[in-house]
């Protein structure tokens, strides 16, 4: 059973209080890591998430997933994942963590509020502002301030205006699923939905199902449906992966990715392809050939990590799940593949990944990339833009929970100096 995640409501419009040192938007393990480290510097903080529980992504996984990071080295800043839940901690493990992590830390969160946008208003007295506006919120914690002559202020849902000299931005790569516009898509006869809607293989048991996409998503879930009953399972396969075992005599291939951040990126792409001989077979035979582009080059330059073995391998020598080629377009109840072939699966499941979805929010203020990534992250703040941070819209080699951590507290310690009264 899932405890209930502590949260508090802002307070109605009509009655504004003092406004927050710092807001976080997102109550995901980056927003919550993020609070935390802020209030042990006495930043009073405020977390605001747009759904009615913390860890909302995580609550929209589907059911078998696991943290491909080991539980020690994937806990968030003051409170360790309890022994209890495991070296691979589940789907519902995680949740209750996150639960448990905002109730240890006492981290105000105010659910149900979604901020619309994010603006800065220089030279503006922030205390006048909040007491001027149309609603504010307020956290526990040290000593508020402003941020040396300007603020951001935040319209949110229900009428109100947040202010605070901080603004963290946790909400995550995991925002706005995305499925690609292939010709024909619509007119299809059969099932199709995006990874971010599947639960588990109930409802595909005895079906033809086609996985569009081979990343960790993708590569479970084709596992999933198989050990569950479907009658056949084929995964589409644009670029293949770099696959690594989760653990090789023990060692985890998270303290591999730690390990390899340290290293030049030349020089772990040549060292990878004798780990992956060494550990992986060669599965061409099967329709999976080897990645020819290097392992590092693709988690820098793609975010694509390499796929942890939960199965995928057995699976595919097995000839349960059967590589195919990318999917082009689709004409009725076919499936158009970019060998020229046609296959007529009955459910189409795309793994296609997300988009950060930043542009509403942040867009205007010219401090997203040409992909719609932070131009900055972590510690760092954008050109122009002083108080702002993002966390979590990277796709570490090392652990997402684990980076999540360390950028919690090194934002905390530039945010503190922010918000600091002079």
């Amino acid at each position: 059973m899932v405890d209930h995640p502590t949260s508090s409501v802002l307070p109605a419009p009509s009655a504004p209080t003092a406004s927050p040192d710092a807001i976080v938007i997102g109550a995901g393990p980056g927003g919550l890591a993020a609070a935390a480290a802020l209030s042990r510097r006495g930043v009073r903080t405020l977390v605001l998430e747009r759904s009615d529980a913390v860890a909302a992504s995580w609550r929209g996984h589907y059911d078998r997933l696991h943290l491909h990071t080991t539980r020690r080295l994937s806990g968030l800043p003051g409170f360790a994942i309890p022994r209890a839940y495991g070296r691979w901690v589940g789907r519902d493990d995680v949740i209750r963590y996150l639960e448990r992590y905002t109730a240890h830390h006492r981290i105000d969160v105010a659910t149900g509020i979604e901020v619309s946008r994010i603006d800065r208003v220089d030279g503006v007295d922030r205390a006048g502002i909040a007491a001027g506006s149309s609603g504010g919120a307020g956290g526990r914690g040290g000593k508020g301030g402003s941020a040396g002559g300007g603020t951001w202020q935040l319209p949110a849902t229900g009428g109100r205006l947040l202010t605070a000299s901080v603004v963290v931005v946790a909400t995550g790569t995991n925002h706005v699923p995305h499925v690609p516009d292939w010709p024909g898509r619509d007119g299809f006869s059969g099932e199709l939905l995006h990874a971010a809607h599947y639960r588990n293989a109930e409802p595909y048991v005895g079906r033809d199902v086609l996985v569009v996409g081979v990343g960790n998503t993708g590569a479970e879930i084709a596992v999933d449906l198989i050990e569950a009953g479907a009658a056949r399972v084929r995964i589409a396969v644009r670029t293949p992966p770099h696959i690594l075992r989760r653990t090789t005599a023990g060692w985890p291939a998270q303290a591999t990715g730690i390990l390899c951040r340290r290293l030049p990126t030349a020089v772990v792409d040549r060292v990878a392809p004798y780990v992956e001989r060494l550990s992986v077979p060669d599965l061409s035979a099967y329709g999976l050939a080897r990645p020819t582009t290097g392992l590092y080059s693709r988690v820098r330059d793609d975010g694509a990590i390499p796929v942890q073995d939960v199965g995928l391998i057995d699976a595919i020598q097995a000839r349960r799940v059967e590589p195919v080629a990318a999917v082009e377009s689709f004409d009725g109840d076919k499936v158009v593949l970019a060998d020229g072939s046609g296959i007529s699966p009955e459910v189409v499941i795309a793994a296609t990944g997300y988009r950060r979805g930043l542009e509403p929010l942040v867009g205007h203020l010219g401090v997203l990339d040409g992909n719609g990534r932070p131009v900055v992250h972590g510690p760092h703040t954008p050109p122009g833009a002083p108080g702002l941070y993002f966390t979590g819209f990277t796709n570490p080699i090392s652990g997402m929970f684990r980076e999540l951590a360390i950028d919690a507290r090194r934002i905390a310690r530039a945010a503190a100096r922010t918000s600091r009264r002079p």
